[in-house]
């Protein structure tokens, strides 16, 4: 089952082939990260890896039983009890209920681990995967937006009710948690 991980220095090789292997899939619901970003991969990792060393934000990569990185899940701007989050899934595995089961995880982290709580999120209108996740997860609409010119919603989930919620939650999915190489007792995509 695959496993979610705090971001550590030794997942970038797997992370830049997820990332070369799905640009194309990314870049269909998601700016394009340009050329630049693939040749200054480990440069931005450190600077990444600093960043969540700071407490500024918190990336997660959920990894497959390969060690291959099936999907990201982050939260950004971490100010003020809130955070923006964001999150992306290979192709390959969209459609089994992992990005539904990482989100949901990374908002019980961001609760409990991390102090957070509020998590706010967007979407473009045009991608109903997406938004199915953020309502299976708890976000609720907040607002319109435009995303890369394109329309999308802003969406805010309060983290106060998260452990009435997630009782409540079908458990479908839930992947073990590793961070820092240690094991966690703790269920389980236009970021960083």
């Amino acid at each position: 089952m695959p496993e979610l991980q705090l971001l550590r220095s030794d997942h970038a090789p797997a992370l830049l082939v997820f990332e070369r292997d799905n640009r194309a899939y990314f870049a269909a619901s998601v700016p394009d990260r340009g050329e630049d970003y693939f040749a200054r991969f480990d440069e931005r990792h450190r600077a990444l890896l600093a960043e969540q060393e700071a407490g500024d934000c918190y990336f997660h990569v959920l990894i497959g039983a390969a060690g291959e990185v099936l999907g990201r899940v982050n939260l950004v701007n971490v100010a003020d009890g809130c955070a923006d989050l964001g999150y992306r899934m290979a192709e390959r595995a969209t459609g089994r209920g992992l990005a539904t089961a990482a989100v949901r995880e990374v908002c019980g982290l961001a609760a409990g681990r991390y102090g957070l709580t509020a998590l706010r999120a967007a979407a473009r209108l045009d991608n109903a995967a997406s938004r199915a996740v953020l309502a299976r997860t708890g976000f609720t609409v907040t607002g319109e937006t435009r995303l890369s010119g394109r329309p999308g919603l802003t969406f805010l989930r309060s983290l106060e009710d998260f452990s009435a919620s997630r009782e409540r939650s079908d458990g479908g999915g839930v992947v073990v948690l590793q961070g820092g190489g240690e094991e966690v007792a703790e269920g389980v995509g236009e970021e960083a």
